[in-house]
């Protein structure tokens, strides 16, 4: 489907206002801006569309509201901001919606809200509930007791970080809820072949039909409109939600935030931002069920299975589970129940699981066959470390 289709044809968007568009120059909420977001949410529920919003700003309204004159660097500095500031946000954002006639509803998540499996359902019934009375969910991180974003955990050999900055927690949120859009408003008007601050040559790229060698490259480039505008995610953060977001059949939008009534703009087909297509050849693609979803994306993944180029093939093309003979190495620590990557000899992920046995388990079953699990298991569960129905594949 065309740019102008997909608009038309998405009927549940998940919008993510970050820092740099939300607060002024001086500190504080931009509060025209702020005012006409709210506005242009307002217009697209009206619309007969489902919207939700995740927001960033708690901090900064702390931070103004207790008169500090620098961003906190320590935790539990940002973690009180938060605190004072997450009630404030709310009640703007309650006061800006009734206005419009419309009710607004927080939720504030933590990593675990996302990660066990029986949160995340009752999150998603929540939501889906609050949809079905024409509420407008209004999600931010829980700062006040969560640092997985403020100070998020660096990828390792056998660490994936889904969760990490709002811009990941929204494509969390659009992977698990069915969106169709994913929306990101930022300080800079979507992906460019350069840095615009620094090349005058830098040209927008209006579509993005697959994530290639050169597109991940551009997510080292420090592309901002201010360097010193607070706000914690950069270029590379909402192409990593971007890749996030469309492998679960979501497209995404990345455009200016700053620009005058940009959400009514995008909805009239003009062409402003970035947009990237779901599906690795550029269509929109089937979405894959909620349960695979979650597994995919399952926040952080501390630990990775290896297996041989026989297993790789085997789960890829012949539909296979994921057996003990397969595994040549257990990276990290898990217990029976968990999602962990699985990753060929050469380190690349290329699907996630939910693991039938624990690390301590795993390790003694490496390269073993299915028949023998008896002799070094007391209580044996499956014959496969990872069953075809609770694996997950990553488009790479």
């Amino acid at each position: 489907m065309d740019r102008k289709n997909i608009l038309e044809n998405s009927k549940r968007v998940v919008v993510k206002l970050g820092t740099a568009v939300l607060m002024a120059e001086e500190g504080g909420l931009a509060m025209s801006r702020f005012y006409s977001f709210v506005e242009g949410l307002s217009r697209l529920k009206k619309s007969g569309r489902d919207v939700l919003l995740v927001t960033s700003g708690a901090i900064g309204l702390g931070k103004q509201k207790l008169g500090l004159t620098s961003t906190p660097k320590l935790l539990p500095q940002k973690q009180a901001c938060a605190a004072v500031g997450q009630g404030r946000l709310m009640a703007l954002y309650s006061e800006a919606f009734e206005r419009q006639g419309l009710v607004a509803a927080q939720i504030l998540l933590t990593e675990e809200d996302i990660s066990s499996r029986k949160r995340y359902l009752n999150l998603r019934s929540t939501i889906f509930e609050l949809l079905s009375m024409g509420v407008i969910p209004v999600i931010n991180e829980n700062d006040t007791v969560s640092t997985a974003e403020l100070e998020p955990i660096k990828d390792g050999a056998e660490v994936k970080v889904n969760f990490g900055d709002n811009d990941k927690l929204s494509a969390l949120v659009a992977s698990k809820i069915d969106a169709d859009l994913l929306m990101i408003l930022t300080d800079v008007e979507g992906l460019f072949t350069a840095d615009p601050s620094t090349n005058k040559d830098a040209k927008l790229i209006s579509v993005v039909e697959k994530f290639t060698a050169e597109i991940d490259d551009l997510a080292e480039e420090k592309q901002t409109a201010n360097k010193s505008k607070p706000g914690r995610g950069g270029i590379k953060s909402k192409l990593a939600a971007a890749k996030i977001a469309t492998q679960s059949g979501c497209n995404v939008i990345i455009a200016g935030g700053k620009i005058p009534d940009v959400i009514d703009q995008i909805f009239q087909n003009k062409d402003l931002g970035t947009m990237f297509l779901s599906g690795a050849d550029g269509s929109h693609k089937q979405k894959s069920n909620s349960k695979s979803r979650w597994i995919a994306f399952a926040t952080t993944v501390k630990a990775s299975l290896v297996v041989n180029q026989g297993a790789k093939d085997a789960l890829q093309k012949r539909k296979a589970s994921l057996l003990p003979a397969g595994i040549v190495n257990v990276l990290g620590s898990f217990e029976r129940g968990d999602v962990v990557s699985i990753t060929d000899e050469t380190g690349a992920e290329f699907a996630r699981g939910m693991v039938n046995y624990s690390s301590k388990e795993a390790q003694k079953l490496v390269g073993m066959h299915s028949d023998k699990i008896d002799t070094v298991i007391e209580n044996r569960n499956y014959d496969a470390m990872v069953t075809r129905d609770n694996l997950a594949f990553l488009e790479v």
